[in-house]
Order: C-alpha cells, then sequence, then structure tokens
C-alpha cells in the first residue's frame, strides 16, 4: 500500500468513526450533505486518494463537527494543511499535556520550583537533568498541568524520544496531530520559522521531554524564544546541558533516609496510628513502593516489620522509581525478604531481569544507566571508575587524592556527576557546619562499573596504595 492509499484508507476511517458518532447512516449523511451516497461509500472505502476540500466542509457541516472534530476529519484528508487546521482551532484545549496516572510522590519542593520557574517573567528556558527512570518526565508533567490550569495556557507537549509519528489509530486525532506535526519541526530542524509563526505572541508552555540538547538544536530554540515573546520552553534531559539565560533544575532520586521535620499530626478522626506510619511518614521512595506493593499483593499486611524491609530494598535501589516498580513485579513469585537479599547482591540483575508487568516497554535501567555513562567526558569517566568500587562515602579531598589531582579540579568533575545523579550527596549532620560535603556512587551505579563485584570498604586506600591514581 502506498503512502497515498494508506492516507484515503485513514480518511475513510476518521469519516466513518464521525458519521457513526453522529448517529447518521450513509443514506442520511448523503442527504444533510448533498454529497452523493456513492462518493460517501467510496471516501469510507478509500478509494479517493484525495478528497475535495468542499466535499469535506460539506461533510463536517452535516455532521455538525465542533471544531476539534472538523480539524481532525482536514487533517485525514490532507496531511499538507495540518498546520493551518491546527492554527485554526489551537486553544488551551487542543495543546494540554497528557493527563498522569499515578499519583506524584515526594517531589513537593521540586515541583514548586519548577512551577515557580516556569511561571516567572524573567526565565523562559528550564531544564530538568537526571537520571532514567528517576521521575523527569512525571514532574515536569504535574508542573506542566499546573501551568496549563492556572492560566488557561496552551502546552505543547512533545514526546521527543517517542521514535517518530504516532502509528495507531490516534494519528489524526487533534491533539495527536499537533504533537507529531510539531516534533519534526524541532527534531529535524530546518522549519523553526513555520513553528514560530505557528505560536507567534500567543502563550504557550513547549515541553520537549527526552530532549537531547546539541550545538544545532539549541541556536535554534534561542531562535523561537526571540521570535515568540510569550514562549517557554522546558526540557527534560538525561545530561545537564549549559544554554545561555537557561536554568537547570537537577532531579535526585527520592530520599530513602527520613525527611527532616516534625511527624505527621494525626487528623480528628485518627485515634491511634496504623501499624508502619510511623516507618513511612516522610519517606518519599518507601510510601512509592508501599503503593506499588498495596496494588500488587493487596493481602500483604503493610506491618513495621515489612516497611521496614521495603525501605531496606528502596535504599539498596537507591530510591530510583523505575527501579523500585520493577522491584515491586517481582512480588508475585519472590517474598519481600528474598527481594531484599536480591537487591543487596546485585541491584541491576535484579531491576534489569524483572518481567515486564508494570513498566511496559521502557527499555531495562542499566541499559540506560550505560548510555549516559558512556557519554561522559574521561575525566568523569576516571572519577567514577575509582571511587564506585569503595562502600564508604568520600570527599572532594578523597577523589582528589586518589586520581592525583588538586582539589579544584576534582570538585568539578564531582559537582558534573552530581548534575548527571549517579552520586548521592549525604546531607550534613546536626552540627557539622563547615566539614566538607561527603559523597556515595549509586548502588546501580556501582553495580554496572564494577560489574557486580562486591563493594569494599577500603577501596580508596587500597588504590592509593598500588598508585592506581
Amino acid at each position: 500500500m502506498t503512502n497515498r492509499q494508506a492516507r484515503s484508507a485513514e480518511f475513510g476511517a476518521v469519516l466513518r468513526g464521525a458519521r457513526e458518532k453522529a448517529g447518521l447512516t450513509q443514506e442520511q449523511l448523503a442527504g444533510l450533505s448533498t454529497v452523493s451516497i456513492r462518493a460517501i461509500r467510496d471516501l469510507e472505502r478509500g478509494r479517493v486518494i484525495r478528497p475535495r476540500k468542499d466535499t469535506v466542509r460539506l461533510l463536517a457541516d452535516a455532521m455538525r463537527l465542533g471544531d476539534t472534530g472538523r480539524a481532525a476529519l482536514e487533517l485525514a484528508a490532507d496531511s499538507a494543511s495540518v498546520g493551518k487546521a491546527l492554527h485554526d482551532v489551537y486553544s488551551p484545549e487542543l495543546a494540554c499535556p497528557p493527563m498522569p496516572v499515578h499519583t506524584l510522590f515526594g517531589r513537593e519542593s521540586e515541583l514548586r520550583a519548577l512551577s515557580d520557574l516556569l511561571t516567572s517573567e524573567r526565565e523562559r528556558l528550564v531544564t530538568v537533568v537526571g537520571l532514567p527512570g528517576v521521575g523527569k518526565s512525571r514532574l515536569a508533567q504535574e508542573a506542566a498541568l499546573q501551568v496549563h490550569r492556572r492560566g488557561d495556557i496552551p502546552v505543547l507537549w512533545l514526546p521527543m524520544d517517542a521514535g517518530g509519528r504516532t502509528p495507531d489509530k490516534a494519528a489524526h486525532r487533534p491533539r495527536t496531530a499537533l504533537a507529531n506535526w510539531v516534533r519534526p519541526l524541532v527534531s529535524e530542524g530546518g522549519h523553526y520559522d513555520e513553528l514560530a509563526s505557528f505560536i507567534a505572541d500567543r502563550p504557550t508552555l513547549l515541553v520537549l521531554d527526552g530532549h537531547e540538547m546539541t550545538p544545532a538544536t539549541s541556536p535554534a530554540l534561542m531562535y523561537l524564544l526571540h521570535s515568540c515573546r510569550r514562549l517557554r520552553i522546558l526540557l527534560t534531559s538525561r545530561r545537564p546541558h549549559h544554554v545561555s539565560g537557561g536554568r537547570l533544575l537537577p532531579l535526585a532520586p527520592l530520599p530513602t533516609a527520613l525527611a527532616p521535620g516534625p511527624p505527621p499530626i494525626p487528623g480528628p478522626a485518627a485515634t491511634s496510628p496504623l501499624p508502619g506510619d510511623s516507618l513511612s511518614a516522610r519517606r518519599p521512595a518507601v510510601e512509592l513502593m508501599l503503593s506499588y506493593v498495596s496494588h500488587l499483593r493487596p493481602d500483604l499486611l503493610l506491618t513495621d516489620s515489612v516497611i521496614g524491609v521495603v525501605a531496606e530494598i528502596c535504599a539498596a535501589l537507591d530510591g530510583i522509581p523505575q527501579a523500585l516498580e520493577a522491584a515491586t513485579s517481582w512480588l508475585l513469585l519472590y517474598s519481600l525478604e528474598q527481594l531484599r537479599e536480591m537487591a543487596r547482591e546485585s541491584p541491576l540483575a535484579l531491576v534489569d531481569g524483572a518481567p515486564p508487568l508494570t513498566l511496559g516497554t521502557a527499555a531495562p535501567l542499566g541499559e540506560l544507566l550505560a548510555s549516559v555513562r558512556a557519554g561522559l567526558p574521561d575525566r568523569q569517566a576516571e572519577l567514577l571508575a575509582a571511587m564506585a568500587p569503595s562502600a564508604s562515602s568520600w570527599t572532594v579531598d578523597d577523589a582528589a587524592e586518589v586520581l592525583g589531582v588538586p582539589s579544584a579540579r576534582a570538585a568539578q568533575d564531582v559537582h558534573a556527576l552530581l548534575l548527571h545523579g549517579l552520586i548521592r550527596q549525604f546531607p550534613a549532620a546536626p552540627g557539622g557546619a563547615g566539614r566538607p560535603g561527603e559523597f556515595s556512587v549509586l548502588h546501580l551505579v556501582r553495580d554496572l562499573v564494577t560489574g557486580g563485584r562486591p563493594p569494599e570498604e577500603d577501596a580508596a586506600p587500597r588504590l592509593l596504595a598500588t598508585g592506581a591514581a
């Protein structure tokens, strides 16, 4: 089937769906539209390569289609007119972010910071950067929804790693068509004038989810910002990109330790705390994994001991949401205690070997982490390899000593690894002001770098002794 034949078949399917939704037979539609019943049959069977615009208009009028329904019919009839068809119905109703499926756990401060940046008059380009599976898209989705609802602002949400146009039956729905039309204008380059003309001076939030900045795309995005004075751009990326005038928001894994602050105050109806409440409160990673556990194993009573095991699993998996979801999917086969031992011995094997029960088509986390590691500059890769074997925390001075480099250079590379999310910084203990910050390589990253070898408590001294710098 040629592209023209495929487009004709798609138009036929859209027309038939709109007619049936309107409750009309082919004969009734012919009488209302003055289009012959034979022509309608040929259109619905895909026998017409390119329907005439007047015919499409008559059919749309007869079915009393609204703006979005009319745009869908026009898009299916002539993909070349997509820009004009969408421009006529461009609105917050047409352009909106996808609705969330799950509750957002433990990102209150990050969401507040991101929402403030997106609503600030001074900030117009923001990048959320972090490891794969850490929740960048979910945070961006929640922030975009707040912007959309608060100001009734159109949101162009583009999944940049989706691999091209939507192939299913949703391809000619106006919202999907809008994303399919805008995505190549951004990813392929050379069509920014068309996109800038489309957005013009209307307030718009453009979200490029999974966009990896290149030297070619950076000037183009700046051109869009200069051309569209009320446009804001939000990127999610696995690698930090320093763009002039842009802001970075690093997204760390969910905390697995108890968050600071007073314990929650029970409500008026509460007479006594539920089992495990004191262990899960203010521990976002634990709360998230418990939500997975309660749905997958509703028969499992969430006692203090059960929640304690869940907390240990969360710590072994670094509080990365995708890793927690993958590990929980094993509960149909293994007990929580078995999962804890597996997470301690080989966290990456546990996560990557999980059955695709709740992850859909997500790529294995180990493969995604490996791609981030492969993109590191040599200095940062050397630092990561040197510090990964150590199970104990370390400082910038420790890293400088192991590598035999000045502390200032080591600090730059530690900072870069923090932006990538490959290492974790420990909060200073009470009364510890002035002490150097302490860091550790994430367990999953350590497993990747060391090939699954168990961590060593004295790895850094050993490296020094053998002159491994």
